[in-house]
């Protein structure tokens, strides 16, 4: 699913001018990213959480050369899934029992 799929779906299912649920949608995407960049964890409960993961930097290897290269500490933003999405996901049946 698309961004735009994902606003014409809540447009639909909502009864809302499109434009109205693009604003919905961009409020919501808009405050999750807010929340990560100050370091924030966001939780949607049944949903999932994200959270902005620290990686430290690193000497690696050009895979194609093998020689060594600095890999600079990064962060990336990271989303776990939640139980219930995660047994909705699997028919039914928690993976995880």
């Amino acid at each position: 699913m698309t961004k735009s799929e994902l606003v014409d779906a809540v447009a639909r299912r909502q009864n809302l001018p499109r434009q109205t649920a693009e604003r919905v949608v961009n409020v919501l995407f808009d405050s999750i990213r807010d929340a990560l960049l100050r370091g924030d964890r966001v939780e949607i409960r049944g949903f999932g959480s994200f959270k902005a993961r620290h990686y430290e930097g690193y000497t690696g290897r050009n895979p194609r050369t093998g020689v060594p290269i600095f890999v600079s500490p990064k962060v990336l933003p990271v989303f776990k899934v939640g139980k219930d999405l995660r047994i909705r996901v699997n028919g039914g049946m928690d993976p995880e029992e």
